[in-house]
């Protein structure tokens, strides 16, 4: 049992020397896959601007031994921070979790939000980390409304939340950006157009096509977020109050962003296969009273008609990140059986994936994620390409 609440614990974890780094535990990270990682990636530099003594070159494989307390969970741990400093091997780890009897090693946690809240070695100081595995959508929220969404495979760093180095294609100086764009913020169907501009990729594959836009979309908008907003952040406030106003205002921009990010760019791709919206799919319409599926096929004419065989109809769910999540689309389009949910989560245990399967939830996950997943029986997972496949073959 969690000893404080999740709001009170990112309160006390604040203040000089404190910064946070921010992840959704992946596969690999909770051994899911069946690996034998030590533990959750933390990428090198975070360990060493935690641990500045840790880099101590002239040392083979140096290593620092630091308290990290899971607070979500009352788990303390005595963990050892290493750097392999070898010409073939050049990586800090920490390890020492405790294997899967830690939090952060539980295979059902894979896809859980997690924060590590490091307070930085001093002189007079030793390194500490404190850290909150988020338990539940509910925990998710709380913690996504202080920092804005984390999706899968990204990973956050506060306070310095609004600094951003895109990739050189997608992220754009001031002066490159749409000069409405600068006093009027574009909407999530702008952001997607410009970032199609950016990485048509038409020749790539589907799959890959939406990772990398969905990438390149989110470099766009960091880079348009710190043209806008940095000026006046640095400009200051006057009250409190004027400040947790704007904070609160770009929060919300966040979400709304990434709310729609996935469902939006996959409908782009629908039209880019051939796929013709009102024909072949509808988008968000309602297949009962206040239910709407993300995407239905072949249209929701089909779906309403008694008379249409419900063997040809598909639904599919766009949603970043499972976790209980999938279960909201248990009670949409109940003509479909076998509803199909694509998401951008790397990996979940044995026990989700079975649980998923029972309810009768098929996943589309891209095919550079399949690699994170339980080994399924044929049709438990496919790529995105391979819905639009099946969903050709049933026009035809």
């Amino acid at each position: 049992m969690a000893l404080i609440d999740v709001g009170d614990w990112m309160d006390e974890q604040t203040g000089e020397g404190v910064f946070w780094y921010i992840k959704r535990l992946s596969a690999n990270d909770t051994q899911a896959t069946g690996g034998h990682q030590a533990g959750p990636y933390i990428p090198k530099q975070i360990i060493f601007d935690a641990i500045p003594s840790l880099y101590r070159p002239l040392s083979a494989n140096p290593d620092v031994q630091f308290t990290l307390a899971i607070d979500s969970h009352a788990d303390i741990r005595n963990v050892r921070a290493v750097w392999y400093n070898q010409e073939t091997r050049n990586e800090a780890r920490v390890t020492r979790f405790g294997g899967s009897s830690s939090p952060l090693l539980d295979p059902e946690a894979t896809g859980a939000l997690v924060v590590f809240a490091f307070r930085r070695e001093t002189e007079t100081t030793p390194p500490e980390c404190h850290v909150w595995v988020c338990r539940d959508a509910v925990e998710e929220d709380r913690v996504e409304e202080r920092i804005g969404p984390v999706e899968p495979g990204q990973t956050r760093t506060a306070p310095d939340l609004l600094g951003g180095t895109g990739s050189p294609k997608c992220w754009l100086e001031p002066d490159d950006l749409p000069a409405e764009w600068l006093t009027r913020f574009p909407t999530g169907e702008e952001l997607i157009r410009r970032a199609i501009e950016l990485r048509p990729e038409r020749s790539s594959p589907i799959d890959v096509r939406l990772i990398n836009r969905r990438a390149c979309e989110y470099d766009l908008f960091q880079s348009l977020e710190e043209a806008v907003e940095l000026p006046r952040i640095r400009r200051g406030y006057e009250t409190i109050d004027a400040f947790l106003e704007h904070a609160q205002s770009m929060l919300q921009r966040r979400r709304a962003r990434a709310g729609n990010s996935l469902e939006l760019h996959i409908r782009r791709i629908f039209t880019e296969e051939g796929l013709v919206e009102g024909h072949d799919f509808d988008y968000r319409p309602e297949s009962e009273p206040n239910r709407e599926p993300d995407f239905l096929f072949p249209s929701a004419a089909a779906y309403h008609d008694p008379a249409f065989p419900e063997h040809r109809l598909r639904m599919l769910a766009a949603k970043t990140t499972l976790k209980d999540r999938w279960r909201q689309i248990l009670e949409e389009a109940h003509r479909v059986q076998t509803k199909h949910l694509l998401t951008l989560q790397e990996g979940v245990s044995e026990n989700q994936l079975r649980e998923i399967s029972e309810a009768g939830v098929r996943l589309v996950v891209p095919e550079s994620l399949h690699g994170f997943y339980p080994e399924a029986e044929p049709g438990q997972i496919q790529s995105l390409e391979s819905f639009i496949g099946d969903v050709r073959n049933l026009a035809g």
